[in-house]
């Protein structure tokens, strides 16, 4: 039977790539919804293209013109938020693609997985701010979560037919853009040179968190839920030919990686399809012209990102909640030209310090923290102006 497929962030970078993928392979998926928040005539040619069955377009002053475009195709068309939750968790929907990006992504994901629906997750902040509460609640209701980070699918790739414990993950990170740069040649980076990633094709967002590192430090955290993996076993390693996605270390002292040329289209493919792989035209590795791999530490003093993450999660409950909505808030300001590239670890750090600690945190406490956590970011963000 074909998958039917809810995309959630459908006009992103993974929506889009994932929609290639649906297209190439027509008998083994089918488009059913397509969720988009405001991008509203790449919304109305997916839909189109793809012949789905219903759309969402979260920003309701977009309604209008969505309606008029698709409602000739017998598309139906809603808006705002709420109308989410209920359509992924028809009995249409097989796969819920989570790909909307930041906290926004959370109560829909959360809605998926009551319906015992198979989450295909893009969203790194789903499990940084909620883990224990997704995974508590992914076990209730039988909901699979396959990931779509291409690290996070290496490790799920290296895990398939193991059956001892992992002693340690080894998650991969380009660099980013400021990998070679100094301290110095940081502090004075450009919004433009923060968003010239040297390997991936990435939203502004996820691009600034590969800029500071952030992006792997919420990755980190994000491992430590999917496969039950304490912080300090997990090791964060630089390899900026982006070939080797992830690498499991065992307890004989083995290392399992997974290696493939730079595609987002491959995990996303994986994650939909498995437990099977189906063909995929990606470029092939030669490994003669690829003569060498190269792996290094990364600075912990030239990307802070990193230490707050790692004392994010130490602290644990609600706090990794409170770092991810100050480093939204911070990485929004910086593209917005209102604070410096530098101020953005600061104004996490800060944010740590103030927000009140919960160890146990419930649905309301993460939303309640993200409210407050973002109320406080805004508050120091005026001293900068």
């Amino acid at each position: 039977m074909k998958r039917r497929i809810a995309v959630l962030g459908s006009t992103g970078s993974i929506g889009t790539q994932a929609l290639d993928v649906i297209s190439r392979h027509p008998d083994l998926f089918t488009a059913e919804v397509l969720v988009a928040n405001s991008n509203s005539s790449l919304l109305i040619s997916q839909a189109i293209k793809h012949d789905v069955n219903t759309v969402v377009i979260a920003d309701d002053t977009k309604y209008d013109e969505v309606f008029k475009a698709l409602d000739p195709y017998g598309i139906k068309v809603f808006t705002g938020r709420e109308s989410i939750g209920k359509l992924i968790s028809g009995s249409n929907i097989d796969v819920v693609l989570a790909a909307m990006v930041g906290f926004g992504g959370l109560e829909s994901t959360l809605e998926a997985i009551q319906a015992g629906k198979t989450i295909a997750l893009a969203n790194k902040e789903t499990l940084v701010a909620a883990g224990s509460l997704v995974i508590k609640m992914a076990r209730e209701h039988n909901a699979a979560i396959i990931p779509v980070d291409s690290e996070h699918s290496a490790i799920f790739q290296c895990l398939q037919g193991e059956r001892s414990p992992v002693e340690k993950i080894i998650l991969t990170a380009s660099g980013g853009p400021f990998f070679s740069k100094s301290i110095q040649e940081i502090e004075s980076a450009t919004i433009e040179q923060a968003l010239n990633h040297p390997k991936w094709c990435m939203g502004p967002k996820v691009t600034i968190d590969s800029a500071s590192m952030m992006n792997k430090g919420l990755e980190m955290i994000e491992a430590h839920w999917l496969f039950g993996v304490k912080p300090s076993d997990i090791e964060i390693i630089i390899h900026p030919q982006s070939v080797v996605h992830s690498m499991t270390q065992f307890r004989d002292g083995s290392v399992t990686a997974q290696l493939s040329t730079p595609d987002m289209r491959l995990p996303i493919q994986y994650a939909l399809s498995y437990p099977f792989r189906v063909e995929l035209n990606t470029e092939r590795i030669d490994f003669a012209k690829l003569s060498k791999l190269d792996f290094y530490k990364p600075d912990f003093d030239k990307f802070p990102c990193l230490t707050l993450a790692y004392k994010a999660i130490e602290r644990g409950g609600n706090i990794p909640c409170a770092m991810n909505a100050a480093n939204e808030i911070a990485v929004e300001s910086f593209l917005a030209g209102k604070i410096s590239f530098p101020a953005i670890p600061k104004i996490i750090s800060q944010v740590m310090n103030l927000i009140g600690h919960i160890e146990n945190p419930g649905r309301d406490d993460i939303f309640a923290t993200d409210t407050e956590a973002r109320i406080i970011s805004k508050q120091i963000l005026s001293n900068y102006n």
